[in-house]
C-alpha cells in the first residue's frame, strides 16, 4: 500500500462507525446501493453541525448512511428531505433512521425521480443540499440546487473523484464527464466559495455567497 492509500485509509477509520452506520451499510450492499464513506460522511456530520443546517435536501437516500449523518449534526429541530427513485431504499432508510433513535417527522422521504421532484420544493427554502445519486444527471443536480439553497446555505457534491476517474482527462465516459462538469461549474461559479476534499470518493463542499 502507497503512503498516499494508508494516509486515506487511516482517515477514512479514524473515527469508527457504530453499529446504525455498519448495519445500514450491510443492508446498503444487499439494496446495491453505494453509500457516503465514512470520511465523507463525517464531514457532513460536521458540516451540518458548525453551519448550524436545520434544512437539508438529500438527492439520493439510499439506505439512509447519509441521512443519519446529517440529522446527528443537524440538533434537534433539523428536518431531512430526501428523495430516491427507489421505494425499497426508503423503507430501509426509514428502518435506519429509526434504529438511530430519529422520529419520523425528521425525514420526510418522497419517492420519485429527482429532476421530477426537486422542481416541485421551495426555491431559498434550505441551508444545505446534498448530491449523490445518478451522476449523470449532476449538472441539472447542481442547478436545482442553486435555486433551493439560501444565501450562506451549502452544497455538497458526493463522488466528486469518481473512483478516480474525474482527476484524469482520459477519462470521458458520460458519468466522469458529468461529474467533471459540475466541478468546473461550481469552481467557475461566482456565487459559490468550494473546497474540493479527498475524503470518502471525493466530496466537494460549498457555500453559497451570492
Amino acid at each position: 500500500m502507497s503512503t498516499d492509500s494508508a494516509n486515506w485509509a487511516y482517515c477514512e477509520d479514524f473515527v469508527p462507525e457504530d453499529e446504525v452506520l455498519l448495519a445500514a451499510r450491510d443492508t446498503a450492499d444487499q439494496l446495491g446501493c453505494v453509500p457516503v464513506h465514512p470520511g465523507a460522511g463525517r464531514v457532513l456530520e460536521l458540516v451540518a453541525r458548525m453551519a448550524g443546517i436545520r434544512s437539508a435536501v438529500e438527492i439520493g437516500t439510499g439506505a439512509g448512511v447519509s441521512a443519519t449523518y446529517l440529522l446527528r449534526g443537524m440538533g434537534d429541530a433539523g428536518v431531512i428531505t430526501t428523495i430516491d427513485v427507489e421505494a425499497e431504499h426508503h423503507k430501509a432508510a426509514r428502518r435506519t433512521l429509526a434504529s438511530a433513535g430519529f422520529a419520523p417527522e425528521r425525514a420526510r422521504m418522497i419517492t420519485g425521480r429527482a429532476l421530477d421532484v426537486l422542481p416541485r420544493l421551495t426555491d431559498g427554502g434550505y441551508d444545505l443540499v446534498l448530491i449523490d445519486a445518478r451522476k449523470a444527471e449532476y449538472p441539472e443536480y447542481l442547478e436545482q440546487a442553486m435555486r433551493l439553497l439560501r444565501v450562506g446555505g451549502v452544497v455538497a457534491i458526493d463522488n466528486a473523484l469518481w473512483h478516480g476517474r474525474v482527476p484524469d482527462p482520459a477519462q470521458r465516459d458520460e458519468n466522469t464527464t458529468a461529474v467533471r462538469t459540475t466541478l468546473k461549474a461550481v469552481r467557475e461559479s461566482d456565487a459559490l466559495a468550494p473546497m474540493l476534499l479527498p475524503s470518502g470518493d471525493g466530496l466537494l463542499v460549498a457555500v453559497k455567497i451570492a
